[in-house]
This record gives C-alpha cells, sequence and structure tokens, in this order.
C-alpha cells in the first residue's frame, strides 16, 4: 500500500511492546548507524537467535538462517518511518511470517475508512472475508478481518488477516496485516498477533521547533 505524503502540524510513529523471543523486528532501510549492512545484521540475528534457541548448528546452520533473515530484509525492511514489519519466529529452521504495521493521519469517514483497511470489499477475495470488531485498550473499537484471495493470474490463494483502528484522540488510523500461502502459519501466528495488537500505540512527534522533545507516546 502506498500512501502519499500529507502535511501536518503533528507525524506519527507506532510504539509495540513486543516480546523479542518470539517476534524480530526488520531494521528500516534508512537506519545505517546501529548495521553496517543488512548482511551484518542478519548474521548477528541469526547467531543470536540460535544460542537463544539453545544449539549450536554449526557455520551451515547459522549461514542458512541469515540467509532467510537477508531474504526478509531485502523483501519487506519498511522505508517510510511511519511503518514497522516485525518477523514472528519459531525453530530456527522453520519461515517465519512477517507482519506489517502502518500509521498514517486520518482521512474520511471513520467505518468507511477501517473497512477499506481491512480490505472487506476486496475484489480478489475468493470468498467475503470473515469481520469482526476489536478493541484495545491503547486504540479503542477497531475491526479485523479474515479472508482469502487470489494472487494475480495464478491458481495459489493467500490467506489474509488484517486488523484497523481510528485512534479518534490524535487523528490516526493504525493498521496491522500479514498474508501468506501458508494457511496453517497464520493460524498457528493467529494468537500472538492477537497480543501484539493490544500492546500497538500511537507516538505523537510535534514537530514545532521550540519542542525538541522526544515522541509523546499515548497512554
Amino acid at each position: 500500500m502506498t500512501e502519499p505524503r500529507v502535511e501536518l502540524e503533528h507525524e506519527f510513529s507506532l510504539d509495540i511492546d513486543y516480546n523479542p523471543s518470539r517476534w524480530l523486528e526488520l531494521p528500516p532501510r534508512w537506519d545505517t548507524e546501529e548495521w553496517q549492512d543488512i548482511g551484518v545484521w542478519a548474521r548477528t540475528c541469526a547467531e543470536l537467535f540460535w544460542r537463544s534457541y539453545g544449539q549450536d548448528p554449526g557455520e551451515p546452520g547459522i549461514s542458512f538462517l541469515a540467509g532467510r533473515l537477508r531474504h526478509f530484509a531485502e523483501a519487506f525492511a519498511p522505508e517510510p518511518f511511519d511503518t514497522r514489519v516485525l518477523l514472528r519466529m519459531w525453530e530456527p529452521t522453520h519461515m517465519p511470517l512477517q507482519l506489517f504495521t502502518m500509521v498514517k493521519p486520518a482521512q474520511g469517514h471513520r467505518e468507511e475508512t477501517l473497512r477499506f483497511l481491512v480490505a472487506v470489499e476486496d475484489p480478489d477475495a475468493v470468498e467475503p472475508p470473515v469481520v469482526e470488531t476489536f478493541r484495545t485498550e491503547l486504540l479503542g473499537e477497531g475491526l479485523r478481518a479474515f479472508r482469502y484471495l487470489r494472487q494475480d493470474d495464478t491458481p495459489e490463494v493467500l490467506a489474509a488477516l488484517r486488523y484497523a483502528w481510528r485512534d479518534e484522540e490524535v487523528g490516526a488510523d493504525v493498521v496491522l496485516w500479514t498474508a501468506s500461502e501458508n494457511t496453517a502459519q497464520i493460524i498457528r501466528a493467529a494468537q500472538d498477533i492477537e497480543e501484539l495488537a493490544h500492546k500497538v500505540s500511537v507516538a505523537v512527534w510535534d514537530l514545532e521547533p521550540e519542542d525538541e522533545a522526544s515522541p509523546d507516546v499515548k497512554p
């Protein structure tokens, strides 16, 4: 999803209190200070993850996981600061699942926007999605939708899970989503994604020149 830049009095970013034993965050593409390059990041994370899992796979195992992490980073690492991408990690030899979160200025009618963000009217859906209300303490009431959709002209079907909220207090829309050809993978991750959804909040950056403080994270 590509969104136009909007000049506002405030800009938004996301605060996510995730469990690092389950989730690994992809570094943004513009982050060159902490990591020399994406290959260094991938290998460092692979070594740490194998160590935390209590196994020594040797060089082949580390290289395998590092290559997989690099692939995910090259494909999904975010560019805009208002998007964050996490990987749900399982055993080191199992394929991670990517999860995207994005915040943007609220636009349009609340209900219509939330339905759009969870793709209720997706023309590529194989069948009508399962849509439910979903409430968190930090973001209030939103929508959750699960659907199956076709991939262009291929016979393959994707399973997709989306959440969306409008934070009325700060005027921001938040969307969280994942998709995979492996339906069982999404089902396996569903409970962890739901728990994570309760830990997402909006940080507001005040762009007034006299205020150079850190972002005010809405409780």
